[in-house]
């Protein structure tokens, strides 16, 4: 089994939780929000194209464009092969994890 890199196993989690609005700048600022970290356009885009080309995740242009002149949105909603993955790393990062304490208690004391 091939492992993800880490940006794609939040994209995935990211586009599971926002389901139907997943695209673009709502996934950077998902992504943003859940890690705490500043993301360029950028930084979101390749990997998600690798999901693309993985078929873990598909795209679908919306039918026109949000705004007067402006691009339709690309959204991306998880295939059931996406799912089936990110079952996978939800699975190994709960085994990884386990028996864990809580590092950050554990570094304070």
């Amino acid at each position: 089994m091939a492992f993800l890199s880490r940006i794609e196993e939040i994209l995935l989690l990211t586009i599971w939780k926002l389901k139907d609005e997943a695209y673009g700048i709502v996934i950077r600022r998902q992504v943003e929000k859940d890690t705490g970290i500043s993301w360029l356009s950028e930084a979101i885009y390749a990997p998600l194209s690798r999901l693309k080309d993985k078929g873990y995740v598909e795209s679908l242009k919306a039918d026109k464009s949000t705004e007067k002149g402006g691009r339709p949105r690309i959204y991306y909603r998880l295939t059931p092969s996406g799912l089936d993955r990110l079952i996978s790393v939800q699975k190994i990062n709960s085994t990884l994890w386990f028996g864990v304490p809580d590092l950050k208690k554990e570094h304070c004391k």
